[in-house]
């Protein structure tokens, strides 16, 4: 299995063009995990301010800015980077995914250094609302957290293989709204979470959707039973089979992660609204003390998958949108 280091890997070609090679185990169906290409981005940003940009001394990534404007692929890919502005205290640098000839994400990412950062701080009393189950992180890897349980067979992972890369961790006695999930995540191969992985980590959660569609909860971990397959199950509960392209992604990091990285976090998303085949979805990220980490929001469609799985046509090349 590729490990996510491997997968996000990006290489220079000169002081501001970047090669990496999008595998098809990272896949959502034949397009790339929205996250994983968000992880790329940070990569290279990485790979940017610590080469092209080291006497700038801003090594962390505290906030991105994605527009999809087409569906990524498989295979090759090509990332050009434009140095927007380059300041004392914060940096910010333009970002273009390019595949073949077509321009299929751009983005904006701000750098600084975390650990230099000075300034008024004040505790505002924020919390998560409703307060999510309490967790003993340590006996979560064995399954044996008293409010936890791993779903090991999530719906239609054949399709959604980029999902198979974690392990997910849901309340024992369901979620606590039907328009928000919680989670508890950590890397299935032993992989450690990093500040790089933090794009993958706020967009890979239940699809809060599905829970609407099939009048129940297709991520309740209790439904399983010890042998019974998902995909299964969901085909003769008439759960439909969808993707969610992202249009929009922001990402606001507040926490350096550990440099060797951490085992795990917790994810909950929320959506405010949902019509008319668009959603939004609010991401806060926090890690095993509590402290958040990153928040995230996304601005999503929701589609059939024969949309994801069509053949491109000539006009992606031309400035039009396969949406």
């Amino acid at each position: 299995m590729t490990s996510f280091a491997q997968a996000t890997a990006v290489k220079a070609i000169d002081s501001h063009t970047y090669s990496a090679e999008f595998p098809t185990d990272w896949c959502i169906g034949s397009v790339p995990h929205g996250g994983f290409v968000t992880a790329a981005f940070l990569q290279v940003a990485s790979a940017h301010f610590r080469t092209t940009l080291s006497k700038q001394k801003q090594p962390h990534t505290i906030t991105l800015h994605l527009e999809f404007l087409r569906r990524t692929q498989e295979g090759p890919a090509t990332f050009v980077v434009k140095d927007a502005k380059l300041g004392r205290r914060t940096s910010a640098i333009h970002v273009t995914l390019i595949q073949g000839k077509r321009e299929e994400v751009l983005g904006y990412i701000t750098n600084s250094d975390i650990s230099t950062e000075e300034g008024v701080s004040f505790k505002t009393g924020y919390e998560l609302h409703p307060a999510p189950y309490t967790a003993e992180v340590s006996k979560l890897r064995a399954d044996k957290d008293a409010n936890w349980q791993e779903q090991k067979n999530m719906p239609f992972a054949s399709f959604r293989k980029a999902s198979q890369k974690v392990r997910f961790f849901f309340p024992r006695k369901g979620q606590l709204m039907q328009s928000l999930a919680d989670e508890w995540l950590c890397f299935r191969n032993g992989d450690k979470f990093t500040n790089e992985s933090l794009g993958y980590v706020s967009d890979m959660w239940p699809q809060l959707v599905e829970s609407y569609r099939s009048g129940g909860d297709p991520y309740n971990a209790k439904r399983e039973s010890s042998n019974q397959d998902a995909v299964t199950e969901g085909k003769k509960k008439g759960w439909a089979k969808f993707w969610y392209p992202t249009l929009l992604l922001n990402l606001d990091v507040k926490k350096a992660l550990p440099a060797e990285g951490v085992d795990w976090l917790f994810v909950r998303v929320r959506a405010k609204q949902i019509r008319n085949g668009r959603l939004d979805l609010e991401v806060v990220i926090l890690d095993e003390t509590g402290d958040i980490v990153a928040l995230s929001h996304h601005v999503s469609l929701v589609l059939g998958a024969e949309r994801n799985m069509a053949q491109r046509k000539k006009q992606d090349e031309q400035g039009k949108s396969k949406l």
